[in-house]
């Protein structure tokens, strides 16, 4: 992967960041983490060189709902791949989550093997 590209992993719950930043180290994959939405703003507009995001949509103060319009409005993030990571398994999630501007959806627990796939797809080597 080129390191220049980050993986920015938005999560409320410091056990699913520290399960999904172990996976993904073990893949040679670069993380940056953010427990909530303003620490994840902070780090998209400090310039960290981010190439996808994986989104806890449901957080307080400030869900993936809400954020994804956020960070697409952002200089330069119009377009960046949002990985929507989530709890929520029901029938209507997984469209609700792509109209609300996802890239793609996974549901909790993770898939590893699905998640590397996504991660593939939408960060090329």
């Amino acid at each position: 992967m080129n390191e220049a590209k980050k993986i920015l992993i938005v999560d409320d719950d410091s056990r699913n960041i520290f399960a999904l930043q172990a996976v993904l180290r073990a893949r040679k994959y670069t993380c940056v983490t953010a427990a909530d939405m303003q620490e994840a703003l902070k780090l998209l507009q400090t310039g960290n060189e981010i190439g996808i995001v994986l989104l806890d949509m449901m957080m307080p103060d400030m869900d993936g709902y809400e954020a994804i319009p956020i960070i697409r409005g952002l200089p330069g993030y119009a377009t960046i791949p949002i990985i929507a990571v989530t709890a929520q398994a029901m029938k209507g999630d997984k469209e609700r989550c792509l109209q609300a501007g996802a890239s793609a959806y996974i549901a909790k627990p993770v898939d590893v093997d699905e998640l590397t796939k996504l991660l593939k797809d939408y960060l090329p080597a």
